[in-house]
């Protein structure tokens, strides 16, 4: 049933979120990496060939911030090193090395390095196949 609302969706937001991506999201200090990209064939059918698996490596400089976005699919993140102020509905959360959180990514939210060591974070994430850019997107309004 989750799986299959997800899917729904994604389907029905892929041309708003490919329209809102065109848009900027604040970002200061902030450099992405990704490592590994794969379309997904497995048992579960009504995934194959449509969405892929994104693993991205982001560094946040000391200071570094990214403004209010959401993220163009679900994903989980893993804290590798550093501490991340993430901050959701006015609340603030601090994740910190060795730390995992998922992310819906149809909720508004900021990320902040204010530390003055470097913030490391890996990104899994479920994206549609032909998706290209950046996964972060300006909230609609």
């Amino acid at each position: 049933m989750m799986r299959s609302a997800l899917l729904l969706v994604v389907a029905l937001l892929g041309g708003i979120i490919r329209l809102a991506a065109q848009e900027a999201v604040e970002a200061r200090g902030i450099t992405p990496s990704i490592k590994l990209e794969e379309t997904v064939f497995s048992h579960m059918d009504e995934l194959n060939g449509k969405f892929k698996m994104r693993a991205t490596e982001v560094t946040f400089a000391p200071g570094a911030h990214l403004g209010v976005h959401h993220h163009v699919g679900p994903g989980i993140r893993y804290v590798l090193s550093g501490e991340l102020t993430f901050t959701e509905g006015g609340k603030e959360t601090a994740y910190r090395t060795g730390d995992y959180f998922f992310e819906t990514g149809n909720v508004a939210h900021t990320a902040d390095n204010k530390t003055d060591l470097p913030l490391r974070i890996l990104f899994v994430e479920l994206l549609p196949r032909d998706w290209t850019g950046p996964t972060v997107i300006p909230p609609k309004p």
